[in-house]
């Protein structure tokens, strides 16, 4: 998409060129210094996509580096002050000793508190009951251990730092020097705050303070969708390199539509406009002229489709439904002095008949059952046409070494062609055209072309489809063994 090239070259020079070889290369991508950068990119990229498509945010929501990208977008900063307080939180935090730990756990943020101590924090609250933990790595393996062996499912997330926790104190103050000499403004649209979960407010947003406490602080995520819910926000679009977001989304809020703009391995324009697909069907408003680069808008008929259905229905059979179904009841159950009242017949002699009659009429169920089940093929012969009917011209079509003789001698009429073996639908119109069989209408067209060493199916199919393309009139009669 040119407009998302467009954006994503523009972010990258404010980066140097180096950021677009870590993108498109990979090496290196897994380093904060350039993780950050490329997530910044690619959201602004996505972002301005969307936009030039009609489709317009009321509210932006990130999840860490993604709240940046939401506060540029909304208009806190230039985009060369975005790229250097994105790029500051990135080599700042690449600086770092190395070490540390995260890992999401499935339990609630009120199960995990009693367990934090020194060293380890919670980094994220995404779900009622998916908490990622930060910190330091022994720290971090004694609350996954505690929740695995409670039978609860725990995850180590492959990190190069552990972000959100006390390990990132060590960059705060350089970052906020960072933050200082860079110019805020107020933000055109409105943005849920990662600290609260809450709508931040310009003030916070315009404040170094905020976003040195953003990267220490937990990412209150769930709360932030909560809060758009509340808001009656229905519609939500994940601008990342993937669809993770999308589907925290959808696990909180019922009935909501979260589509994400990339999926990672799949094709992206297809992914993008599948996205906005979902999108105008659910109801958000689409400039598709914009989208798809021209047409008109075109009515649907103001009447119902007229629904017919093909396919074809069985015939109920209707299994062991006799006249005598009360007698078979009776047999079935083996009542024994019903049937004795209700037939005359001693009991003594039903209890040996009984028994057989019941495992005879099973057996007889099963057998008309599945005899529904299946079909018979049959060929009935079909009447020669009379002399009248056979009067007029006729066409017949041979294949390269079938002798004909005999074979149209009840014909009142004969013009007789000869296509080669295995020939397509454009040899046979041209065999047709040279006969001078091209547009002209006959009494019948008798096929021979089965009987060559060919395909039966194939060669008459393109004999079907030659004779329309040709233009050929009569009813195709196909001679087989």
């Amino acid at each position: 998409f040119p407009v998302f090239a467009a954006a994503l070259d523009e972010v990258c020079g404010e980066f140097g060129p180096e950021l677009r070889e870590v993108m498109f290369g990979g090496e290196g991508l897994d380093e904060t210094r350039w993780t950050q950068p490329a997530l910044f990119a690619f959201e602004v990229a996505s972002f301005r996509l969307l936009e030039s498509w009609g489709v317009r945010a009321d509210y932006l929501l990130g999840h860490s580096i993604g709240e940046l990208a939401a506060a540029y977008v909304a208009g806190v900063w230039s985009l060369a002050d975005a790229c250097r307080v994105v790029g500051a939180r990135g080599r700042l935090m690449q600086a770092l000793p190395a070490g540390g730990a995260m890992a999401a756990v499935e339990a609630s943020e009120d199960d995990v508190l009693p367990l934090l101590a020194d060293g380890v924090s919670i980094a994220a609250v995404n779900g009622p009951t998916s908490v990622v933990v930060s910190g330091d790595e022994s720290e971090v393996e004694r609350i996954t251990a505690f929740f695995t062996e409670s039978g609860q499912r725990t995850r180590r997330l492959k990190v190069s730092h552990a972000f959100h926790s006390a390990r990132m104190e060590g960059m705060l103050e350089d970052f906020r020097s960072v933050l200082e000499s860079v110019e805020f403004h107020a933000p055109r649209l409105s943005v849920v705050s990662n600290v609260t979960g809450r709508m931040a407010t310009a003030e916070e947003l315009t404040s170094s303070a905020y976003w040195v406490s953003q990267v220490r602080s937990a990412v209150r995520f769930a709360d932030g969708v909560g809060e758009l819910g509340d808001r009656g926000v229905s519609r939500f679009v994940e601008v990342g390199p993937d669809g993770v977001l999308a589907a925290m989304v959808g696990e909180l809020s019922d009935g909501s539509t979260a589509v994400p703009l990339a999926r990672r391995d799949r094709d992206g324009e297809r992914t993008a406009l599948n996205a906005l697909a979902r999108l105008w069907v659910s109801g958000e408003g689409v400039d598709w002229a914009r989208v798809i680069g021209g047409g008109r808008r075109v009515d649907l008929p103001t009447y119902a489709f007229q629904h017919r259905r093909y396919w074809p229905t069985a015939k109920k059979t209707a299994v062991g439904a006799e006249d005598d179904g009360g007698f078979w009841e009776l047999v079935q159950g083996r009542d024994l002095a019903v049937l004795s009242a209700e037939s005359g017949i001693d009991g003594e002699v039903l209890e040996s008949v009984v028994p057989a009659l019941s495992a005879w009429h099973r057996h007889e169920l099963e057998r008309r059952t599945l005899a529904a089940w299946q079909y018979r093929e049959t060929w009935e012969p079909v009447t020669a046409p009379s002399a009248t009917a056979r009067r007029g011209t006729w066409l017949v079509v041979s294949v390269d070494g079938v002798d004909t003789a005999g074979m149209t001698d009840a014909l009142d009429d004969v013009q007789t062609v000869s296509v080669p073996v295995g020939a397509g639908r454009d040899v046979v119109a041209r065999v047709l055209s040279a006969a001078g069989a091209g547009g002209a209408s006959f009494a019948g067209v008798v096929s021979l072309l089965a009987l060559g060493c060919g395909d039966p199916v194939a060669d008459t199919l393109a004999l079907v489809q030659g004779l329309g393309d040709g233009g050929v009139g009569g009813s195709l009669w196909v001679v087989t063994r």
